[in-house]
C-alpha cells in the first residue's frame, strides 16, 4: 500500500470518528425521495420489488453505521497489526465506495457515502 493511500484512509476514519464524536449530524432523506418509493424490475419490465423509500433508505443507512462499528473496531483491535488494520480499513474504504450508488437518497451532500476518490 503506497503511503499516499494509508494516509488519506487515516485522514478519512478520522473525518468520520470525529464526525461520529459529534453526534453525526441529522441524516435525511432527499426531500425528493419522501412518499417515495424505490422499484427493481426484471428484464421485461415486470416489477419485482417496490420499497418506500423512506423504508429502503433505512436499510442503506443501517449498512453505513455497521460499517462505521467495523471500521472502529478494526481500528481498536489489539491483535491485528498496522499493515493488517490498514488493509482491512481499504476494504471497509470501497464498500463505502460501492455504497455511493445510493447517495441520490441522501438530502444533505455531507452525509453521502465516499470511495476512495472522495
Amino acid at each position: 500500500m503506497e503511503h499516499d493511500e494509508l494516509y488519506e484512509l487515516v485522514f478519512t476514519a478520522t473525518q468520520d470518528a470525529l464526525r461520529d464524536a459529534s453526534g453525526g449530524g441529522d441524516i435525511r432523506l432527499s426531500r425528493r425521495m419522501v412518499g417515495g418509493s424505490v422499484v427493481f424490475r426484471d428484464s421485461d419490465g415486470r416489477t419485482i420489488k417496490e420499497q418506500d423509500a423512506a423504508a429502503f433508505f433505512k436499510k442503506v443507512t443501517s449498512v453505513r453505521d455497521k460499517l462505521r462499528v467495523l471500521e472502529q473496531k478494526v481500528n481498536g483491535h489489539k491483535g491485528l497489526g498496522y499493515a493488517d488494520k490498514a488493509e482491512l480499513q481499504a476494504y471497509i474504504t470501497r464498500a463505502y465506495g460501492s455504497l455511493t450508488t445510493f447517495n441520490f437518497l441522501f438530502r444533505d451532500d455531507d452525509d453521502r457515502f465516499k470511495g476512495t476518490g472522495g
